[in-house]
């Protein structure tokens, strides 16, 4: 997906967002190869033999290839299941969902037809099945302790140079990081887990292990410094993010069990009023309510076509704050809303549903 391999993130209004000035870019040009057994190795405090890594986990990373009506591309991916079941991102495969074919590149340079099992674009997690049995895996360790500072390698194919391996430290911890959706739209890559491996387009889909080959994350988007027309370039500047393991297999049993995953859904299509925009047609900041699911939560609550939400849970109500909200709550959680109808400021309670 060469054509969208870089994007610009808005600073947002909510404290928790630390992406201030960066641009946040989903990796969608190469693929992974990269996998695991059941290795158990012990590192030194503070280092990390990544020779010992890299041997282990290759074997079980694969490489991504998708043709689509809209363009073509590669990616990343690990094999989870000796089966052939892998995992990568959903904006590696997205010009395949509809029409299109998937490719396969195991480290031994065999080339297999992928069916995708399922997609969710909201984690940007997808789930892939290969017709091969007794595959090198990477085990998912969803939960395996993290620390800052803490060594880990990325392996996958950026830029299209399958195999390669990247090693650095676990910078931070519980980023919350808007990102925009193959299919329009943003998500939050809730709690992901920031390093400085250096992490480049196409590496997308690939693991993030420790030092012990424990695959603790997905490796998802990266954040590059604009320059001074605004515009984000470049490839890693040591700021990435991989989308968590304890997130990752909530998505890939749901997947494998259905399909699809379940989220919680407020039942209303909006659109953002930013700031700049209200103060111009005087009218007020938020998210502005294009149309209403007959029954659904926002109908439920008395929210209408051509009301504005100007809050949720007592914060700011705008498309990443949305965003997290529907990747951090629960179904049939209460959202607080205040939203302003014919210019009246008013309150409801909302109770989130899943989504249909």
């Amino acid at each position: 997906m060469t054509a969208r391999n870089r994007w610009w993130s808005q600073r947002p209004s909510l404290t928790w967002l630390e992406l201030i000035g960066l641009a946040v870019a989903l990796a969608l040009v190469g693929g992974g190869l990269g996998g695991l057994a059941a290795v158990k190795l012990s590192p030194s405090p503070g280092a990390c033999d990544t020779t010992r890594v890299a041997t282990a986990a290759l074997p079980s990373v694969v490489t991504v290839f998708v043709t689509g009506a809209s363009g073509s591309g590669s990616g990343s991916g690990a094999v989870i299941r000796a089966d052939g079941v892998i995992l990568t991102n959903d904006h590696v495969i997205a010009a395949a969902v509809d029409s299109g074919t998937i490719q396969v590149l195991l480290n031994n340079g065999e080339q297999l037809p992928a069916r995708l099992v399922g997609t969710d674009p909201i984690t940007d997690l997808a789930v892939l099945k290969i017709d091969r049995n007794k595959l090198p895996t990477l085990l998912l360790a969803p939960r395996e302790p993290l620390t800052v500072g803490q060594p880990v390698v990325a392996l996958g194919a950026p830029l299209g140079l399958s195999g390669t391996v990247t090693s650095g430290i676990v910078s931070a911890l519980d980023r919350h990081v808007p990102a925009p959706k193959a299919s329009g739209g943003t998500t939050v890559l809730a709690g992901a887990i920031q390093t400085d491996a250096s992490i480049n387009p196409g590496n997308s889909g690939g693991p993030l292990v420790t030092c012990d080959v424990r695959l603790v994350g997905v490796n998802t988007a990266i954040s590059t410094v604009p320059n001074a027309q605004g515009v984000a370039g470049g490839g890693s500047v040591g700021i990435g993010f991989a989308v968590p393991a304890s997130t990752a297999q909530r998505i890939v049993d749901q997947l494998l069990a259905s399909g699809r995953a379940t989220h919680p859904w407020i039942g209303a299509q909006t659109a953002e009023i930013s700031q700049d925009t209200a103060d111009r047609f005087g009218t007020s900041a938020g998210l502005f309510v294009q149309a209403v699911a007959p029954a659904g939560p926002a109908a439920e609550a008395g929210l209408e076509e051509g009301d504005v939400i100007t809050g949720l849970n007592g914060g700011p109500a705008n498309s990443v704050s949305l965003a997290w909200l529907l990747v951090s709550a629960n179904v049939g959680q209460a959202v607080a809303v205040d939203y302003v109808r014919d210019g009246s400021a008013r309150t409801t309670s909302l109770t989130l549903a899943e989504q249909p």
